[in-house]
């Protein structure tokens, strides 16, 4: 019996001695005095720089939410373009802090990568494009079509998964990047290209003669995309999931970029709770108590940031969708701040 206290104070020491030797990351990006995050190398309303190399788009602004949360400036981060064979090598070797790069949640991504994925920043699925002059109306008449596709992504597995289901045949057009594909599809070397549906979107913006392309009503599989951290790190982890939480909550809250300042007089408690005026939630985080107030002013709640980069104010113009918040019709939801 007196070897038990023992072994438990031991069990204890272990765990706060890994625990303070894993956490290490935010202290890593203050000392810094910067966040470096992982992006596509160019994917509009999701990752993509301008002619001046200033970065817009949903992945984009989850960053620099981040950097707002921490340093209370957004523009703190520096951005760098991953391809999809190189992005996950980068998270890995410490290369970014954060991977926020259109990435799929998967169970083999989260458990044989050495990283975590903090949440669902746009639910997704495949999708394929064609060109109009083939007269196609279904991805269900694509048998024995040459199809594009990129690889080192789920695309591949999808699209072999689909046809096989269907009992069609089909040709892989395969290329290492996201552009060098589309431009492939372009020029006639294939009949299909088949990604993400935001991506279809997307890249028919990049094509010279966009509305010569549709983006066909089948969707094949299901994309949760959202970013990744390291294994390892878990007050790193839940800074970045709770950043992506407090989006989602403030919109649900009515809480937006133009509003956040009159907002934080409301004597309504869950809103205190939100914008620290009541509580320390921040500071259990590793920030300060008023972390969603740098947010949201510094990128808007998530369905700011959605219609901004990707919807209704968008050149996309993606329905919300799935994208909406649970109470209002969509899938999208956090938990509470409290």
């Amino acid at each position: 019996m007196k070897c038990v206290p023992l072994v438990l104070a031991l069990a204890l020491a272990t765990g706060f001695s890994a625990q303070s030797a894993t956490a290490q990351t935010l202290k890593t990006v203050k000392d810094r005095g910067m966040l470096t995050c992982g992006v596509s190398q160019g994917l509009p309303g999701f990752s993509s720089p301008d002619d001046k190399g200033n970065w817009t788009g949903i992945d984009v602004d989850i960053c620099r939410a981040v950097a707002a949360a921490i340093f209370n400036d957004p523009t703190k981060v520096k951005f760098v373009p991953l391809s999809a064979k190189d992005r996950f090598t980068a998270l890995q070797s410490g290369e970014i802090d954060v991977l926020s790069r259109n990435t799929t949640w998967t169970l083999s991504r989260d458990t044989t990568l050495g990283a975590n994925f903090t949440g669902v920043t746009y639910y997704d699925g495949q999708g394929f494009m064609v060109r109009k002059s083939l007269k196609v109306n279904s991805a269900l008449e694509l048998n024995s079509a040459s199809v594009c596709v990129q690889t080192g992504t789920t695309t591949e597995q999808n699209l072999a998964d689909y046809f096989k289901g269907n009992n069609m045949k089909y040709e892989v057009v395969a290329f290492a990047g996201g552009d060098e594909t589309v431009k492939a599809y372009e020029s006639g070397r294939c009949d299909a290209f088949t990604t993400d549906a935001s991506g279809l979107y997307a890249y028919r913006l990049k094509m010279a003669n966009p509305d010569d392309h549709v983006v066909l009503p089948e969707i094949i599989s299901k994309e949760p995309l959202g970013p990744m951290v390291r294994h390892g790190d878990d007050q790193w982890f839940d800074l970045v999931k709770w950043v992506l939480f407090a989006m989602v909550d403030s919109e649900e809250l009515g809480i937006t970029q133009r509003n956040v300042d009159e907002m934080t007089k409301s004597d309504k408690p869950e809103l205190k709770r939100v914008l620290g005026t009541d509580g320390n939630f921040g500071e259990q985080l590793g920030v300060t108590k008023d972390w969603v107030i740098r947010i949201i002013k510094a990128v808007g709640n998530y369905g700011e940031t959605y219609d901004r980069n990707v919807g209704a104010g968008s050149p996309l113009k993606i329905q919300r969708g799935l994208n909406q918040l649970w109470n209002k019709g969509g899938i999208q939801y956090a938990p509470p701040i409290r």
